[in-house]
């Protein structure tokens, strides 16, 4: 019934169709999610479609899909495995160009595609600002090598800000490595000779240290253990020998067959081992067994933790869950509430923002040998002329590459004053770190119902199975996506002031759940902070399990982050001590401390100096 009444629903489901046969697998899993898109054996993630259908949408996820599956038809894993250089850059490059290849190739047998992926690839470069770019030291040369790519492979004009990427170094490819593109065409359709290819031009381009030992290069040690143990296994093979060439001479015709079937044989086998040898946990595709298009088992903290049903679980945009008019009022409403702190709160954030902008200004190496010339030290040379001149470089600063994630508690204990200073807060951090070049992501977390929702329900009517496990609904909410700007998802922070939405709390896998999405990231620095007011708990999973159930998946989930060490994790707990749970965590008694709190452990974590960043995130609970 539920579906029925989304007129998104009848297109979403021509799309999956339509891109399981394009894909040419009728068992591909197609899903939407507010998560990256991508791409994980039998299951693709395309982006989601709200309510509105808006034209960008719609473009987006065609073109999105029509990429997708294209790889999944004309990509091997085995053949990629193989020849993907160990280096960063290198494997940019090369994967950039791997997608360009799969596409040209998707263009020039389904040229309908095309279009759909111009759509695609134009709306991502306006997203990331390449219409602004006019120095190719901002552009990316492994996206500018996947354009040239697919433009010289399909003959398509680019979008115009993809174009301005291309452009901008379209120059320095063709100068070191104009002679290998002339290939180019005579390579797709092989991934093997393609990959041989991509590594030639990563070479020419400069970056022939990162590509690791040569895949084609013959082992010959290995050789010769394998031909002595040949020779050891067939004692008889010269009498062997010597009946073929018999048989040969008596048969000719029939004898170069048999040659040509066992050299195809000697190939195909010869391309298994290759692949194996690539990646020895991958079987080549066809025998491969279906990877799951989720997580199994459903934590991977816990593999003991079960939950009784995710069909009824929700990973939902906050503007899905009201109309833009009602998120303007209840953004007023929030605005309304908080206007005697914003002075505060916005004095917290300026100077958060001095904190990061002084590291900024300090991000200079002087007395380099090489660089920009330092005017500053100019003096010294005129005052002995024997001085050589000084040069300084500028630093490269940690929080440039850094994206933060904010997983606020939406639970019903927030109801109130620590729900509206979570949300202002949340909105002033955006702000304040987006001028500083930080992408921010703000999440929250509840369930659906309370005591239960549909999964009670359906555990009830199968007759309450024992230890059922996770029994309620869950409900993930995406305020803000890192990519989005926040003038633009400023209203959805009001839907926290909604009545009814703040119900109960299920923290681990919340906190599984954004520590998934900001590991996808590709900034080099990933910072997850979370604010809750204490312990996980939903009534109708305690009921029916161990009582610690919940607190053991948070714990457990919390070790794993902290181990995997890929993210930096902290918490902030409002009037409830979480120190319990995290090792990086302040304690605070009266909400008004929170933006205080907030703005101390972001600047802590960016401050150069690790006497005064320990300082900082050593203190467990707040005056």
């Amino acid at each position: 019934m539920a579906q029925s009444d989304n007129p998104a629903d009848p297109f979403k489901k021509a799309l999956a169709e339509a891109t399981k046969v394009l894909a040419d697998n009728p068992d591909l899993s197609v899903t939407y999610s507010v998560d990256p898109a991508g791409l994980t054996g039998e299951a693709m993630r395309l982006p989601q479609i709200s309510r509105r259908m808006s034209k960008d949408e719609v473009l987006q996820a065609r073109g999105t899909a029509d990429a997708l599956a294209l790889r999944h038809k004309y990509h091997d894993a085995g053949v990629s495995a193989r020849y993907t250089p160990p280096g960063e850059m290198a494997r940019e490059l090369y994967d950039a160009m791997e997608s360009a290849r799969c596409e040209a190739m998707g263009a020039r047998h389904m040229p309908g595609t095309a279009g759909n992926i111009d759509a695609k690839i134009g709306a991502e470069a306006l997203r990331r600002g390449y219409d602004q770019i006019k120095d190719p030291s901002e552009a990316p040369l492994p996206v500018a090598a996947g354009y040239l790519i697919r433009h010289l492979a399909t003959g398509r004009t680019l979008p115009r800000a993809a174009d301005n990427v291309m452009q901008l170094w379209q120059g320095f490819i063709e100068d070191h490595a104009g002679g290998t593109l002339e290939d180019l065409q005579a390579k797709l359709s092989d991934q093997a000779e393609f990959a041989r290819f991509a590594r030639q031009i990563i070479k020419d381009l400069g970056y022939g240290d990162q590509l690791g030992d040569d895949p084609d290069a013959p082992d010959d040690d290995q050789d010769e253990a394998d031909q002595e143990a040949q020779e050891e296994e067939q004692p008889d093979s010269t009498g062997q020998d010597e009946s073929d060439e018999e048989q040969a001479d008596a048969d000719p015709e029939q004898s170069q067959e048999e040659q040509q079937d066992d050299a195809q044989a000697q190939v195909s086998m010869d391309d298994m081992a290759d692949e194996e040898m690539g990646d020895e946990t991958e079987m080549p595709e066809g025998e491969a067994p279906l990877e799951p298009p989720a997580p199994q088992p459903i934590s991977e903290a816990d593999p003991d933790y079960t939950v009784y049903s995710t069909n009824y679980d929700e990973e939902i945009a906050a503007e899905e869950l009201a109309e833009p008019v009602e998120l303007e009022r209840l953004r007023a409403y929030l605005d309304q509430q908080l206007e005697p702190l914003k002075g505060a709160v916005s004095r917290l954030a300026n100077k958060l923002q001095r904190r990061l902008q002084a590291q900024q200004n300090r991000s200079w190496e002087f007395d380099r040998e090489e660089g920009i010339l330092d005017a500053g030290r100019l003096a010294r040379v005129v005052a002995n002329p024997t001085t050589p001149l000084s040069f300084k470089v500028e630093k490269d600063m940690e929080f440039r590459d850094t994206v933060v994630t904010l997983l606020l508690d939406n639970s019903g204990s927030m109801r109130g004053r620590p729900i509206s200073i979570a949300a202002i807060c949340a909105d002033v951090l955006s702000k304040t770190l987006e001028r500083c070049q930080v992408k921010v992501e703000i999440l929250g977390f509840t369930t659906r119902a309370w005591k239960g929702g549909q999964s009670r329900e359906t555990w009830l009517n199968e007759g309450r199975p024992q230890l059922p496990g996770r029994l309620n609904d869950l409900r993930h909410i995406i305020y803000k996506n890192a990519d989005a700007p926040m003038r633009r998802t400023r209203n959805n922070l009001g839907l926290m002031m909604k009545e009814g939405l703040l119900k109960e709390n299920i923290d681990g896998e919340a906190l599984e759940w954004a520590h998934r999405r900001i590991v996808n990231r590709r900034e080099q620095r990933k910072i997850l902070m979370v604010i809750s007011d204490g312990a996980p708990v939903d009534d109708s999973t305690l009921s029916v399990n161990p009582a610690n159930y919940l607190e053991k998946h948070l714990r457990d989930v919390i070790a794993m982050v902290e181990k995997r060490k890929q993210v930096e994790l902290l918490a902030i707990g409002i009037g409830h001590d979480v120190t319990r749970y995290y090792d990086r965590a302040v304690t605070i008694t009266d909400a008004d401390q929170l933006a205080g709190a907030m703005t101390e452990q972001l600047a802590a974590l960016f401050d150069s100096d690790p006497r005064a960043r320990a300082r900082v995130m050593g203190i467990k609970k707040a005056s």
